[in-house]
């Protein structure tokens, strides 16, 4: 084996797949459980989607389950999407449904490769592109490293017809809406509210329906949408999350047919 050919393999694919990402129907920022709940259902509809992770490893908080024990809980509906993607989930008693963490990051991140979805972990979204009518039209982004070392390195952008923030907890597209271009988001305040603490009855509930477009062109999913609307955090219990993935994707297929 030739090294310097394994060496061009791995950039010319690279580079082949991010310039094909450079022009995108929806960007999604995290890796997540709601982020790639909603690349899954984009791609098997082929749209053209990739997903912008800035850790080395895409899941979210789900590997670590609840305190390190990698369980999760899901409720009937979220037992209803494990089910669609073939994850064993066992009855605990009625209405509470456990799935082993690890098992459930993988095959989200397999499946959401499989449908279509291009996943560049390693990248940090530094800000976005708005243009015409306020409305985000794109990312601006930069390796996560380059962040990490406080190097001064000017970053490259992407255009793309929708964002989709997956960010979770820190839900920073929408913070990069408000305070970098002053942008007003569709909350009561027009800014980020902030979750509160932990119900996971409300929160579970809230989560879904908190899905929206919260700015023209971004959709906040997760606990993005949690942070934003400030509903309370729900803890280990991630039905919620793939719920609201679900819905940001038919809530984007949407807004793409309105053009």
């Amino acid at each position: 084996m030739d090294e310097v050919i394994i060496s061009k393999a791995i950039v010319e694919s690279y580079i082949k797949d991010l310039l094909e990402a450079m022009e995108l129907d929806v960007a999604i920022v995290g890796a997540g459980p709601a982020g790639m709940t909603a690349a899954y259902y984009l791609a098997k509809e082929k749209v053209k989607i990739a997903i912008f992770e800035r850790k080395l490893s895409v899941g979210g908080g789900v590997w670590g389950g609840g305190m390190m024990f990698n369980k999760i809980v899901v409720q009937p509906e979220g037992k209803e999407i494990l089910d669609e993607f073939g994850i064993t989930a066992t009855e605990y008693q009625k209405g509470y449904y456990v799935a082993n963490a690890v098992e459930v990051a993988s095959t989200l991140c397999s499946l959401a490769v499989k449908a279509g979805a291009r996943i560049f972990n390693l990248i940090s979204v530094v800000d976005v592109v708005i243009r015409e009518a306020d409305r985000v039209s794109g990312l601006v982004l930069n390796w996560s490293p380059v962040s990490m070392a406080n190097l001064h390195i000017d970053p490259l952008a992407i255009r793309s017809k929708l964002v989709i923030d997956a960010t979770g907890h820190d839900c920073e597209i929408c913070h990069l809406v408000t305070e970098k271009v002053g942008g007003k988001l569709r909350t009561t305040t027009g800014k980020i509210i902030g979750e509160k603490s932990m119900w996971a009855e409300v929160g579970e509930r809230q989560v879904v329906e908190n899905t929206k477009e919260v700015y023209p062109g971004l959709i906040a999913t997760g606990m993005a949408a949690t942070a934003v609307f400030g509903s309370p955090r729900m803890g280990p219990i991630f039905g919620g999350m793939l719920l609201s993935g679900k819905k940001a994707a038919k809530l984007a297929i949407e807004l793409l047919k309105k053009g």
